[in-house]
């Protein structure tokens, strides 16, 4: 026999049969016509090594955490494979491989079957929170909902109970259903009350729309008036701010129409304001300059001759007429500034000449300058005594009545 046709694990006879060596003995696994003992040879253990890199590939699947039922039934399947098995190699250690994977099922099915259940009560405990949050939605007021931030919120969540359930573990029928229960029935609350609400807003939307067109005709019709339809615009303003919303394109057209209507009044106002204060413009001129002269009473100390100056600057003002609205309430003020100026001298005047008032005052001041002496003398005598409390009392009450005595001779 050629030596090219033996290896440690097989052989070829003289017909050109090939034997693989087992533990028992030799098994034939075949010819290779045409070819030469070596080529025959290889061409089995090229079997082998198929076999072997199958038995090395789940091998890495076990490491890799595959499966367990999986990993059993390539197992049973490679045995099939390995033993009786067409090809040239160490087919023992191949089955001794398979037998250790064989026992590693075991715990790789326990340890799996944990990691199942520890991924079945996270994704019961995250389902559960999408349920709370849902919920906490549908207790919501309505009347009080943001609808647009409501609905993104509610539609996040849907789509996150959606991955959920496409990509995590599947739960429990009875867990799964209760939980699907709670998140449809709160899902169903809230778009029943996203319905009622819109439906409600709809309604009210209409009453503001038709009051608010009404409004806008109302507002049109004073264009006639001109200004005198001013205050009868001001008073549909005040109606038209309580009418409620409309609808933004709704309200921002009909209000379009009303301001449009209220800008043609006031436009016509204002030409009106700009033909007075062109008219009046001389008279303006005039009541300045007769400030000028009345507001040097601002300093005049005689009464009679400040009532003088000021009636005849009066009778002067009246008859220069109107000036312009822009300019009517500065010079008003400056005029009313001189007249509170001569009023008070008049009043001083009267104060000082009234007779009971006099009697009063005199009277009162003797009692004062009574209670001052008595109080210096009191003073005195704490003094002499060394008394500080009754000298603190007596200084104080003294300072007091010669501050009320002064403020009565001014």
């Amino acid at each position: 026999m050629a030596k090219d046709d033996q290896t440690p694990w097989g052989r070829v006879d003289d017909d050109g049969t090939v034997y693989v060596r087992e533990a028992d003995g030799e098994r034939a696994v075949g010819q290779y016509p045409g070819a030469t003992a070596a080529e025959a040879l290889a061409y089995f253990e090229r079997k082998y090594v198929e076999l072997a890199g199958q038995v090395g590939l789940l091998e890495q699947r076990v490491r890799g955490g595959a499966p367990a039922r999986d990993v059993a039934k390539a197992i049973a399947n490679l045995k099939t494979a390995v033993s009786g098995a067409h090809a040239v190699g160490d087919l023992a250690s191949l089955g001794e491989r398979l037998e250790k994977l064989g026992g590693s099922v075991g715990e790789l099915t326990e340890k799996q079957s944990a990691e199942a259940k520890e991924a079945v009560a996270e994704a019961i405990a995250e389902r559960t929170s999408l349920v709370v949050e849902v919920e906490a939605l549908a207790a919501q007021d309505p009347a009080k909902a943001q609808w647009k931030l409501v609905t993104a919120q509610l539609d996040a969540l849907f789509a996150r109970w959606q991955t959920h359930q496409q990509e995590g573990p599947r739960l429990p029928k009875a867990e799964g259903d209760e939980l699907w229960r709670r998140f449809r029935a709160a899902r169903t609350t809230i778009e029943g009350h996203r319905k009622a609400f819109f439906a409600e807003l709809d309604g009210t939307h209409r009453e503001a729309r038709a009051r608010k067109q009404e409004l806008a005709e109302q507002a049109e019709a004073l264009a006639s008036k001109g200004t005198a339809g001013i205050p009868d615009y001001r008073r549909l303003l005040d109606d038209w701010k309580a009418a409620g919303r409309a609808g933004k394109k709704v309200d921002d057209a009909l209000w379009a129409r009303f301001k449009a209507a209220g800008d043609a009044l006031y436009a016509a106002k204002a030409e009106i304001d700009a033909q007075e204060s062109a008219e009046f413009s001389g008279n303006l001129e005039q009541k300045l300059e007769l400030l000028v002269e009345a507001e040097k009473l601002l300093t005049e100390t005689d009464r009679t001759v400040a009532k003088e100056k000021l009636l005849s600057i009066q009778r002067r003002w009246d008859a220069i007429g109107k000036v312009p609205r822009d300019a009517m309430k500065s010079v008003e003020d400056r005029l009313r500034k001189v007249e509170a100026a001569v009023r008070k001298l008049d009043e001083d005047h009267w104060n000082r000449s009234d007779p009971e008032k006099q009697a009063r005052s005199e009277g009162l001041a003797s009692q004062l300058t009574a209670a001052i002496d008595k109080l210096e003398k009191e003073l005195a005598a704490a003094t002499a005594a060394g008394d500080a409390r009754r000298i603190k009392d007596a200084e104080e009450a003294l300072e007091a009545r010669k501050v009320w005595l002064a403020a009565l001779g001014s």
